[in-house]
């Protein structure tokens, strides 16, 4: 079986990424790995973070990893809340507070489109790739579901008329921003382990 560090502790993103990816691959969060220390993430854009934290865990272990950063990003808040969606509501916010922040700044708009995205950095054979994958959908007017995190009581994807949280897993992990980033790596992969 193939392994690769997945540079999060984040236990959400950790299993929809081993969902995504499937039994042929052992994904290792930053504990299983060894990593207790935090990971910089300093970048101004979801690419500068995403490279940021894929070579601060190459540094440490120098294995093939990946590290990912998303953000959510709505057009009548200019992008916002994007690179600050994990602390759009304050550095220790809650996923709770995020969300009922982004209610507020919305309440007296009617234009609710926004859209995830997601920036995967690879470290290959000493080389850093990335891949992207964004979903288009709009915000909902009240918190609605429980399964997910972060915004997904909120998001509503294109083609559905209920938020992430409301939708199996499975379903959420075929089409979300994150599985489209993903899914992209594990295309280059494949094209490339059956060679090295």
């Amino acid at each position: 079986m193939k392994s690769l560090v997945f540079a999060t502790n984040n236990a959400h993103k950790i299993r929809e990424v081993r969902q995504i990816l499937g039994s042929d691959w052992n994904i290792q969060s930053l504990a299983e790995a060894g990593i207790s220390s935090d990971l910089p993430e300093t970048g101004t854009t979801l690419h500068e973070n995403a490279e940021e934290k894929a070579r601060a865990v190459v540094h440490l272990i120098q294995l093939p990893c990946f590290a990912e950063d998303s953000g959510l990003e709505v057009d009548v808040l200019s992008g916002a809340p994007g690179v600050y969606t994990a602390r759009y509501a304050g550095e220790n916010a809650s996923a709770v507070e995020n969300n009922q922040k982004l209610l507020q700044e919305l309440c007296d708009h009617q234009d609710r489109s926004a859209r995830f995205r997601a920036v995967v950095a690879l470290w290959w054979n000493d080389h850093l790739h990335f891949f992207e994958g964004v979903i288009n959908g709009t915000i909902a007017h009240q918190l609605d579901g429980s399964d997910g995190f972060g915004y997904d009581p909120l998001f509503i994807p294109e083609g559905y008329d209920q938020p992430f949280a409301r939708l199996p897993p499975s379903v959420k992990n075929s089409i979300s921003h994150r599985a489209r980033a993903i899914e992209a790596m594990a295309e280059f992969l494949k094209q490339r382990i059956p060679n090295e």
